[in-house]
């Protein structure tokens, strides 16, 4: 028998499969109540709306072109409604910047494939998105701490040096700027400056991935990283080295699978030369449904899911508030799907969550999974964009007092092994 090991590539060893993808079959078990999958909430789809403009497109004369295939680019009107967008928040650019692609992740897996060769250093936030890190491993990168610009030590030198020395080299920084999966954090105007400073002296891309940034409920709006490239180079987008990743997943539906990136012309033709290899081009059908609808119903489609989000994610804090026992911590996102759970030193949310599982029937992601250097073991992500507010409150009283328990357990065997 074929031994299939001995003949995958070397890459092929790095491939993991996604602990939240894994999770999400626990949204079948009625048991089980979930805060694991970062999923939006299907009773927010605009179902009607882009059912209506299937209906137009196969019975108005534009079935034989939805059906047919089409250019590796994207659906034009599509891509020109995009150019109107990019410029409301600070990016002017034309169609020839923007390149559809099927889903956002897709652009992490092609970006990670134009930019990396075996032993290429990629930056990346501790914590990360589990999701790039997936993309980007079977490239075969070496993953780094980003560092903002003020607080490099001769040590994050020596590492880029040595990076250099080993055949590779320091290739991009990857950060989601705004709501961050997982943590929900948003990086300020002031980091966002810092890390193209850091970009520039190290003569790096910007992978800026925005698929939450249309999620803000409190606070002021800060400019796309892509935008204030844009300021700082005299207002072209062809001299920046900023690449934004956008997508429909999180606003319409992910279903659909279409997303986009947005970057000067040189990327985007070698992006296309990377598509026409992968999958030719995106769904042609799916991309004119979603130009037919977007005019008319994006904005009040955004203001519904905001609404709706806003009042769980209120709801998830005041609950971690009045359940979560001393010592644990969280952010409090201004926007996005996500809270980040920091606990007690010495605990670990993959033994939680097996023990949560068992005894309370609360899910929710451990935190290691989203660090590239395996650390984070005392993490938990909670998502709060398909909880119900009977959900949040008993789900977050079950986890308190599993917590509770834990802690005490913990602190009971330290007395011992202390006495």
């Amino acid at each position: 028998m074929l031994q299939w090991e001995n003949i995958f590539a070397s890459r092929a060893s790095r491939m993991k499969a996604s602990e939240i993808r894994e999770l999400l079959k626990l949204l079948e078990r009625p048991d089980i109540i979930s805060f694991a999958g970062g999923i939006p909430d299907p009773a927010l789809f605009p179902a009607e709306k882009v059912s209506a403009a299937y209906a137009k497109i196969m019975n108005g004369g534009a079935a034989s072109s939805a059906l047919q295939y089409s250019v590796s680019e994207g659906y034009r009107p599509l891509r020109e409604w995009l150019v109107g967008e990019m410029a409301k928040i600070g990016i002017p650019c034309t169609v020839d910047n923007i390149l559809i692609t099927s889903g956002s992740q897709q652009v992490l897996d092609y970006l990670g494939k134009l930019f990396l060769s075996p032993g290429d250093t990629a930056l990346v936030t501790w914590p990360t998105y589990f999701g790039a890190l997936q993309a980007f491993n079977a490239y075969e990168p070496v993953y780094d701490r980003l560092i903002p610009m003020g607080n490099r030590t001769p040590e994050d030198y020596q590492r880029q040096a040595a990076a250099v020395r080993d055949g590779g080299r320091v290739k991009f920084a990857y950060v989601t700027a705004d709501f961050s999966n997982p943590t929900g954090e948003t990086l300020s105007r002031q980091a966002r400056l810092h890390l193209l400073d850091l970009a520039a002296e190290m003569d790096i891309a910007v992978i800026e991935d925005a698929a939450y940034q249309s999620l803000r409920y409190d606070g002021e709006p800060v400019l796309p990283i892509l935008a204030l490239d844009i300021a700082r180079n005299g207002g072209d987008i062809e001299n920046t080295r900023t690449l934004y990743s956008g997508s429909f997943s999180k606003t319409l539906a992910p279903g659909l699978r279409v997303g986009f990136v947005v970057a000067a012309k040189p990327v985007i033709r070698k992006l296309v030369l990377v598509k026409q290899a992968a999958d030719l081009h995106s769904s042609t059908i799916n991309q004119m449904a979603i130009a037919e609808v977007v005019p008319d119903i994006f904005e009040e489609q955004v203001a519904k899911i905001r609404t709706a989000y806003r009042a769980r994610r209120d709801l998830l804090l005041a609950a971690l508030e009045k359940h979560m026992p001393q010592g644990v911590r969280w952010t409090r996102p201004e926007g996005g799907m996500f809270v980040w759970v920091t606990l007690p030193e010495g605990l670990d949310g993959a033994a939680l969550l097996a023990r949560s599982l068992e005894t309370e029937k609360v899910a929710f992601v451990p935190g290691q999974a989203f660090h590239a250097d395996g650390s984070g073991a005392n993490t938990l992500r909670l998502s709060f964009s398909c909880a119900s507010p009977d959900m949040i409150e008993e789900g977050m009283a079950r986890l308190g007092r599993l917590l509770r328990s834990v802690i005490l357990d913990a602190a009971s065997l330290a007395m011992k092994a202390a006495g």
